[in-house]
């Protein structure tokens, strides 16, 4: 008698057992996802590398575009504050979600149709609806009756303006200026062209909150104090009157 254990015959009417899931990836979903990704980096030359760089450059595309982007400071119009070269980071985000642009704010803005085909970078010293005056018994600009003192960030030696002017900012428009007036061509040099010198404000690219390049130069850019007693437009105080 032969001793030994007989296999038996597996049961041909159960389906054959599965195999137990233990890593919780072995799933047709699981198995997709894990099959995706060399998929899709054998066919780049690089493999994985190519594609971290490509996610990278997809992301610094995006914030360029919607968030933020630097800037390089072209002329000399801006200094003694912004010096030629110094790259300034552009916040896309200032705007769109909040206030407009603000008197005192330094913004980067598309000239297009108004000064030239080029961005351009000034502070502005008048929004919709103010009067903007040069200049009063100190020589100093006037806006909404109210003289403002710009010697912290007026280029040394500048006066405010050599060229008079006497504006009402329309609506939806800014008055700008550069902080080296001497050497800026802004709003007072197209009073005359299309628009009068004043950008309107879908024109404006961002605001400019820091300069980002040399790391010896940077720094954040605030708002200055100049401006905040100003007051609303059409309230002008008894400074008021053309000067």
């Amino acid at each position: 008698m032969d001793t030994e254990a007989q296999p038996t015959e597996r049961d041909r009417s159960l389906p054959p057992a599965e195999p137990e899931n233990t890593s919780g990836s072995a799933g047709p979903e699981g198995r997709s996802r894990s099959a995706l990704k060399p998929r899709v980096t054998r066919w780049l030359p690089g493999g994985r590398i190519i594609l971290t760089l490509l996610l990278c450059l997809l992301f610094l595309l995006a914030l360029n575009t919607f968030v933020a982007r630097p800037f390089q400071i072209p002329s000399g119009s801006m200094e003694q504050g912004l010096r030629v070269g110094d790259r300034v980071l552009v916040n896309k985000l200032a705007y769109p979600f909040g206030d407009g642009p603000r008197r005192g704010d330094v913004i980067v803005f598309d000239g297009t149709g108004y000064f030239g085909e080029a961005d351009y970078i000034k502070r502005v010293v008048g929004v919709g609806g103010d009067h903007v005056v040069c200049c009063d018994g100190e020589g100093r600009i006037r806006v909404n009756g109210r003289s403002v003192d710009e010697s912290g960030f007026l280029f040394p030696g500048d006066s405010p303006s050599t060229v008079r002017f006497d504006v009402v900012v329309p609506d939806g428009r800014l008055f700008v200026l550069g902080d080296h007036r001497g050497a800026s061509s802004d709003s007072r040099d197209h009073l005359g062209s299309p628009g009068g010198g004043m950008i309107p404000v879908d024109h404006v690219i961002g605001r400019a909150d820091g300069i980002v390049w040399p790391f010896g130069h940077a720094t954040r850019l605030h708002r200055p104090d100049a401006y905040a007693r100003v007051p609303a437009p059409g309230k002008d105080t008894a400074e008021g009157g053309h000067g």
